[in-house]
């Protein structure tokens, strides 16, 4: 779970959509009764503002919570987590997001959000600054630990925003909301997991590689592949050129050991980068002769979708807490490249403890993520899991048995790790969109006529897929 840094991928998705006459009307002091939303929030303890931001219809707050360092230990301190409130009015339903890394303090609406036309409650997750405890005890840097954490949010804000929750997340976020339900069932009225892996057996990773040998087609496969090749075939000299930039940029490699180990994780990373984040109709752009390319255009390449700068220690150093995660609990996959001789490979994927400070100590978990994928498997209620059919992440993913109620698998036909419930075949659209509704408790009158309730807003809507380390969800 790497990538590239850099850039943003705007994945627009447009959604034509209609007011119902039930919609709330903009946020303010008369929609939330006497008492200001400020004022309410504030009155909760351990609650403080960093900041106010304006935005037309709403009330946007980013704040601090008071949380437990340890919450089965109370007593062994306390750390500031951030979150945000985007209000729009208590009587309207609320929904609860993570991303699984740190919170936006820009004003964002999740597509749960614009469908239900309600309150969003955004959470940074523990560990990620500055919601990271001081001193930082990594062992308590697990998945339960977070799910207490929302689970504290919840209470504490139940009680201004008491009408119908449904958690989401998208990608870990996706994660996080599904392992949160699984530990605190009574929480949420619904749950909406975007494009979120579920690596059950850390050691067996043959899935990713069945789906790299059929995804989009053997033309654009065969374009990447022989890319990928080429920048090892030509190590020697690209490694010059990747001296020279982490010189002028002042990267360093001791995390990763070297820079050649560097090198060759940021270039494995290359043909699953391009399918997390690109379209099939993005393979134009990528050099069509990989042998007669220049050194540039194979660095270019490399460098557009992986990113040079990632397995830098400046690179890592803020995804730390999502590889200590990912090497005690979540598991890492781990791919073949049956297309490039061995000689080429020195390191393969290498694992996660590779890409986090040695002082930090890590032991697996084996088990963790077999218990959720039973409990979900058995006893999911009013969930939604929404994968791409192009998402290397899809290829091990979360399904619902027949212990299950009202929970859905998706697949968004074409669509990478930007996967979402307005780019669903129109009848798992429909379906999805009622089934939300139903769960928030403003539900349409048929499936037919499901619709989200708030019109599209071009700020707030944006649906991005944050080009961010590649084997990193």
């Amino acid at each position: 779970m790497r990538k590239a840094l850099r850039w943003l991928l705007a994945l627009t998705v447009l959604i034509g959509t209609l007011s119902t006459a039930g919609a709330a009307t903009a946020a303010g002091p008369e929609a939330t009764g006497t008492t200001d939303i400020k004022e309410q929030l504030l009155s909760i303890p351990g609650m403080s503002l960093i900041q106010e931001k304006p935005y037309t219809g709403y009330r946007f707050f980013v704040l601090n919570y008071t949380q437990p360092i340890d919450h089965r230990h109370p007593s062994k301190g306390t750390f500031q987590q951030r979150i945000t409130v985007l209000h729009k009015d208590v009587s309207r339903p609320t929904v609860f997001y993570t991303g699984g890394y740190n919170v936006s303090t820009t004003p964002s609406r999740r597509e749960p959000t614009q469908i239900v036309d309600g309150n969003q409650v955004s959470m940074e997750y523990r560990f990620f600054t500055p919601s990271r405890p001081d001193p930082a005890d990594w062992s308590t840097l697990d998945i339960w630990q977070a799910a207490s954490d929302q689970h504290r949010i919840f209470k504490a804000l139940k009680k201004i925003y008491t009408k119908n929750w449904i958690a989401t997340g998208g990608s870990k976020g996706g994660m996080t909301a599904t392992y949160f339900e699984r530990f605190y069932p009574h929480d949420m009225d619904g749950v909406v997991a975007y494009v979120a892996p579920n690596d059950v057996v850390n050691n067996e990773d043959s899935a990713y590689d069945r789906f790299f040998a059929s995804v989009g087609t053997k033309e654009c496969r065969d374009r990447l592949n022989a890319v990928q090749r080429e920048a090892l075939v030509r190590r020697e000299p690209l490694e010059k050129k990747y001296e020279a930039y982490a010189a002028e940029n002042g990267y360093t490699f001791t995390t990763v050991g070297s820079l050649d180990q560097a090198y060759e994780a940021v270039v494995l990373d290359y043909v699953w980068g391009f399918w997390q984040y690109s379209l099939l109709s993005d393979c134009d752009s990528i050099p069509a002769d990989a042998a007669t390319a220049t050194d540039d255009e194979i660095w270019n390449s490399i460098d557009t979708i992986s990113g040079f700068s990632f397995y830098t220690d400046q690179g890592l150093e803020p995804y730390t807490p999502y590889y200590y995660q990912a090497g005690t609990q979540l598991g890492a996959p781990t791919i073949h490249f049956p297309y490039i001789e061995k000689k080429y490979v020195r390191y393969g994927y290498q694992p996660p403890r590779n890409f986090v400070p040695r002082d930090i100590p890590m032991r697996f978990q084996p088990g963790v993520m077999r218990d959720v994928d039973t409990w979900v498997a058995h006893n999911a209620r009013h969930m939604l899991f929404v994968y791409g059919q192009n998402d290397p992440w899809g290829a091990e993913r979360f399904r619902v048995g027949k212990g299950a109620k009202d929970s859905y698998v998706f697949t968004a036909p074409g669509l990478n790790h930007g996967a979402n419930v307005a780019g669903l075949v129109a009848d798992q659209k429909a379906l999805a969109t009622a089934r939300i509704l139903e769960w928030a408790g403003v539900a349409a009158s048929s499936t037919a006529q499901a619709k989200p309730l708030a019109k599209f807003d071009a700020k707030l809507d944006v649906r991005d897929v944050e080009r961010e380390p590649a084997l990193r969800p």
